[in-house]
């Protein structure tokens, strides 16, 4: 088997079908920002016939900012939620500090960053959906020493529209992702493309993975 094989899950076995194989291609040539460190991680074997996953942590120095996962699904036959072929699914964790998570309009600009990082790239894309949790940590007895910690997490759902030969352009959907990995790690903005995002300061400390 070839990389993408070998990195991609299908049920029932057998090879990969042609669209599936060029989308993980380009998912693996693609090269998003230095600071976004990205690795293929075993996919789920449930949520369609064909799935490949990547893992992503965003880095500045030897700290870890936010982390996430980015999941791309596939169904030859089609799936009447997803009006597609093909969907992506993400989960994005960052640490913030505890005023930022208190602020009442956080899971909105949240959520606009994720609509805007595909937005600012010029991607289609359809039946988006998603949650934006906040929670606080409070640590007592043994851990009582710890400050207080606040987190936000994404998960989202998209649709990419497909293009020559039913294959999206995975790699452009990937770098928009990385965008919004980004945004959540307060990095600023690297082109102007984003150059008007409203990133929010965060908690400079490493992520519990």
């Amino acid at each position: 088997m070839d990389d993408a094989e070998d990195t991609a899950q299908a049920r029932g076995g057998g090879g990969l079908p042609p669209a599936f194989r060029a989308a993980v291609d380009a998912l693996r040539a693609a090269r998003p920002r230095p600071q976004v460190e990205v690795e293929p991680t075993p996919a789920p074997q449930r949520l369609a016939p064909y799935a490949y996953a990547l893992e992503a942590v965003v880095v500045d120095g030897e700290q870890e900012l936010a982390d996430g996962r980015l999941v791309l699904l596939h169904d030859p036959a089609g799936h009447d939620a997803w009006q597609g072929t093909f969907r992506l699914v993400t989960l994005v964790r960052a640490e913030l500090e505890p005023e930022m998570a208190a602020d009442p309009l956080l899971p909105e600009v949240c959520w606009s960053w994720l609509t805007g990082a595909l937005q600012a790239r010029g991607l289609g894309y359809g039946e988006p959906s998603g949650t934006i949790t906040r929670a606080a940590s409070h640590y007592f007895g043994g851990l009582a020493e710890r400050p207080a910690a606040s987190q936000i997490e994404i998960r989202a759902s998209w649709t990419p529209r497909e293009g020559l030969g039913g294959v999206p352009d995975t790699a452009a959907h990937l770098i928009s992702w990385c965008d919004l990995l980004a945004q959540v790690a307060g990095l600023p903005p690297t082109g102007p493309g984003d150059a008007s995002v409203v990133t929010l300061p965060q908690r400079r400390g490493p992520q519990s993975r």
